[in-house]
């Protein structure tokens, strides 16, 4: 048996398993990845974060999801990684969807996302008898946006299951949030995310994607308050010039939970 040692930590109630990279050298990480987010048979969380050395910034992180799949960035756990390497975050995080800035004050992290891209509003989608408008963007990652009523009483699994692997979004498919409307710079949200393939408590690039169309809708107040299935709020910072977003912040709580060792 070979011992890993790990941190778990949440964000929003997204949750993650943290390890450095020369813990898990010679391993297969998708595979190690499925094992140890199962929540029955390993630590169980959302995705494994992978920290290393980085020629480009001061850490690099690599997201897998829970089933085994890499992921190009992830907000939360972004913010996640900011807090166990904050000594070394004064230039950057490497994802692969580029370098994010990052500052930690307390129990609190915030990250500088990409500029969001290929911004498509109100894409007609046929479920059953009824179609819904659906707005799409890449935050980092892609996501797909969609205003709701009842938002505590809707059927995110399986809407969002269908949606996101809708052939409008392939062949990568899409992550796909549901928002309703609380006020003028606030929203409610659920999150359908890729590569765990069921409704999370929160997601980082998802509010901020849903921000940014919440924006576009005619949010007025910056930032933009997301409550969260785990009940805890994110706010989304952003400059907006016409249809253009630049300077896009996330911030919300983040903590560790436990360490532990987890056997291969």
């Amino acid at each position: 048996m070979r011992k890993i040692n790990f941190t778990k930590m949440v964000a929003a109630g997204n949750d993650f398993v943290v390890a450095v990279e020369p813990e898990l050298r010679g391993l297969k990480l998708g595979a190690l990845a499925k094992a140890i987010c199962d929540r029955r048979f390993g630590a169980g969380a959302d995705g494994l974060l992978v920290l290393g050395s980085s020629k480009k910034a001061g850490v690099r992180m690599r997201i897998f999801n829970s089933d085994g799949s890499e992921a190009e960035m992830c907000g939360n756990g972004a913010r996640c990684a900011a807090l166990f390497a904050k000594s070394k975050i004064s230039s950057g995080i490497e994802t692969i969807a580029g370098i994010i800035e990052a500052s930690v004050k307390e129990d609190s992290a915030r990250i500088k996302l990409t500029d969001p891209k290929n911004i498509k509003l109100d894409i007609p989608i046929k479920i059953g008898s009824r179609v819904m408008k659906v707005n799409f963007l890449n935050t980092g990652v892609p996501h797909a946006v969609i205003f709701v009523q009842g938002l505590d009483k809707l059927n995110v699994g399986l809407i969002g299951r269908y949606i996101r692997r809708h052939p409008k979004f392939a062949p990568s498919g899409t992550n796909v949030n549901f928002i309703e409307v609380l006020g003028p710079n606030s929203i409610a949200i659920r999150t359908y995310e890729r590569g765990v393939e069921d409704e999370t408590l929160a997601c980082g690039t998802g509010s901020t994607a849903s921000a940014i169309v919440f924006a576009l809708k005619g949010a007025k107040g910056n930032p933009v308050k997301l409550k969260t299935g785990s009940g805890e709020v994110l706010k989304v910072y952003f400059d907006k010039s016409g249809d253009k977003f630049k300077n896009v912040w996330l911030e919300g709580k983040a903590r560790k939970v436990y360490e532990g060792e987890y056997y291969v």
